[in-house]
């Protein structure tokens, strides 16, 4: 994707400043996560080419989470559009869009569940999410190495496992 220049050196300096990582609702949904118990990684990096990072993952499970800022990405319920240079901006929100959607699109073909959450959506209720998909990929892959270990081996009750 092609990157659109900023309307002015006093712009890009201005969105150079804003914050990318370690937002407050990143924080606050990441302390909601270890106070659960959740374990996590921070920034890190689901995809090489094109270079992609979640906010927050969980890569043996394959989980991916995003925190979107209501600005930057769109939302349809705090999103504004702005008024000066709005063509610069609707074309830089509208390509962060495209951005996340080819995103999306990249890690489910590559077997990843893919979370997100607009900033204003609460830690807790986004929290509560994305336990449960931790859960049911704990189970599932839990599950489904049962069934390998199973089908390959043969347990014998007095001896261990037998090839």
């Amino acid at each position: 994707m092609t990157r659109i220049p900023s309307s002015s050196p006093e712009a890009s300096r201005r969105m150079a400043k804003v914050r990318q990582k370690d937002t407050d609702a990143e924080i606050a949904l990441r302390r909601e996560l270890y106070r659960r118990g959740l374990r996590y990684r921070v920034d890190f990096v689901v995809l090489q080419r094109p270079r992609r990072v979640a906010d927050i993952a969980f890569p043996g499970l394959k989980i991916a989470v995003f925190v979107d800022g209501c600005f930057w990405h769109g939302c349809p319920e705090h999103g504004t559009w702005p008024k000066q240079n709005a063509e610069f901006w609707r074309q830089k929100i509208e390509a962060n869009r495209a951005r996340d959607a080819d995103t999306n699109a990249r890690l489910r073909d590559a077997g990843w569940t893919v979370l997100r959450f607009w900033r204003h959506e609460s830690p807790f209720d986004a929290a509560t999410i994305i336990a449960r998909s931790v859960t049911s990929a704990k189970e599932s892959s839990h599950v489904s190495t049962r069934v390998d270990t199973t089908t390959e081996r043969e347990v014998d009750q007095s001896h261990g496992i037998h090839e």
